[in-house]
């Protein structure tokens, strides 16, 4: 009985089979008999691939050859320790730029976009912003680097829609925008990268063959780029529409407009003590917490300072600067009783140190109180990459970028755009290293609902800007 179909169905049915077999026909009408739209503007591509005798590019940096065959540019790896660049002589400011481009399985690459090069600057090296070219299993292709400057801007890391449409050994397809302070990348059409940042407003294009082992070097690895086109006219015109990809602003002591979308705010304002207090004040310590030209600095003798509000679930980015020897820290979920009662700043630390020059990074327990650590407790580990586990630090006297996720009692440490520490507050793992460091006579040490965000002073001088924090 529940198969069966009366007459009444069946006639419905049919009126229903027909009714869709008639309703394109009735949308094409529709079209038809509709004014014409204006057709979109035809967008002014201009082939820029290098061709024989490669006018207008010259090469520079390391050994590595190039050469145009068959409407492919290709550049041959040699052996040396220097990257190879092929360099345009022509400048470019807002433009748009897409490419294919194919490498050796073992050969990284990648595309300079508004490249530098300046004699005053480490003897006349390429620099700046390069889109990447990641053959490695870590795939971060289309991830933005800052060659030869700050590494990496825009990592791979939290994007995985993008990591796993990189085709090795096969070409893919990049498309490149760069329009005003903002960059934006797409690997086979999917979004790759989102960066704010005001360094460089115009540069050359270069095509980059990365310095290979001696080991590499019998194979003789190649890269091919190919349909290499550029708008330069209007550019913003012709850009994609907007993605829901995360941004990552490099503007000091400012938000981007997709920042503030996304729920940022500033800690610190880059000139003033608002929002902060001492330790053991309830006012600002500006006497030894100075801001010469937008940026907080501080030298031993200055006492911690604190958010004079207090946090749950967050993500906070802090840009750092240690000098030569210096040992600092970011503490969260400080204990409320020793803070209210002694003035005593116990809580989580996201160690900031200079690890080759102060003794306390060979102290602790297999290297948990090095840059990156939480302090005492779990030692800093690249986890976004563990093929090669080494930290990714710009040197003392250069900024590095530290991040603080935490979701409830979930918890990260991100130095540089890598993942190095990742636990889970109250776990039994958790409770068990709270016993083995100098922590365990502390009642529930971590485990707070809330608390205010620490700078540590702790001897040498440190700096800070662009501190700042969205509430997940």
């Amino acid at each position: 009985m529940g198969n069966r179909i009366n007459k009444g169905e069946a006639v419905a049915n049919r009126l229903a089979m027909l009714t869709m077999a008639v309703m394109p026909l009735m949308i094409q009408a529709s079209v038809a008999a509709a004014p014409p739209a204006s057709p979109p503007a035809q967008a002014p591509w201009r082939d820029v691939t290098p061709r024989s005798g490669l006018a207008g590019w010259h090469a520079t940096g390391g050994n590595a050859t190039y050469r145009f065959d068959h409407g492919e540019l290709i550049g041959l790896a040699e052996p040396g320790k220097t990257n190879s660049w092929l360099v345009s002589d022509a400048q470019y400011g807002d433009f748009i730029i897409e490419f294919d481009a194919k490498t050796d399985p073992a050969l990284n690459s990648g595309m300079m976009i508004r490249g530098q090069s300046r004699p005053d600057y480490r003897n006349g090296v390429v620099y700046g912003y390069q889109a990447e070219i990641d053959p490695s299993s870590r795939a971060w292709s289309g991830g933005l680097y800052d060659e030869q400057r700050r590494q990496w801007l825009y990592t791979l890391g939290r994007n995985e829609a993008a990591r796993t449409v990189y085709r090795s050994g096969d070409w893919n397809h990049y498309r490149v925008e760069a329009i005003g302070t903002r960059l934006r990348t797409w690997i086979n059409g999917v979004p790759a990268a989102d960066v704010v940042d005001d360094a460089d407003a115009r540069g050359f294009i270069a095509f980059q063959v990365h310095a290979i082992p001696d080991a590499d070097a019998a194979r003789h690895p190649e890269v091919r780029f190919r349909n290499v086109r550029v708008i330069t006219e209007a550019p913003a015109r012709f850009a994609m529409p907007a993605t829901p990809l995360p941004q990552q602003g490099w503007l000091s002591n400012r938000l981007s407009t997709g920042e503030q979308r996304a729920g940022w705010t500033l800690l610190w304002d880059g000139k003033t003590g608002a929002g902060w207090r001492g330790i053991k004040t309830t006012g600002f310590p500006r006497s030894v917490w100075t801001m010469p030209g937008g940026v907080l600095h501080v030298e031993a003798g200055g006492g911690d300072i604190i958010t004079t509000r207090s946090y749950r679930n967050f993500e906070l980015s802090v840009d750092f600067k240690l000098q030569p020897g210096a040992n600092s820290g970011i503490k969260y979920f400080l204990d409320p009783g020793m803070l209210a009662s002694k003035g005593e700043a116990i809580g989580l630390e996201y160690q900031l140190l200079d690890d080759e020059r102060h003794p306390d990074a060979k102290m602790g327990r297999d290297g948990n109180r090095t840059l990156g650590s939480l302090y005492d407790l779990i030692p800093a580990k690249n986890l976004s990459d563990p093929a090669s586990p080494g930290k990714r630090i710009n040197p003392p006297g250069e900024w590095n970028r530290a991040v603080i996720v935490v979701r409830g009692n979930h918890v990260e440490h991100w130095l540089n755009g890598f993942k190095m520490v990742e636990y889970d507050r109250g776990s039994p793992a958790f409770r068990a290293l709270v016993a083995q460091s100098k922590y365990a006579g502390v009642p529930g040490f971590g485990e707070g609902k809330q608390g205010p965000i620490l700078l540590q002073d702790h001897g040498g001088q440190v700096e800070f800007r662009s501190i700042k924090l969205r509430e997940l």
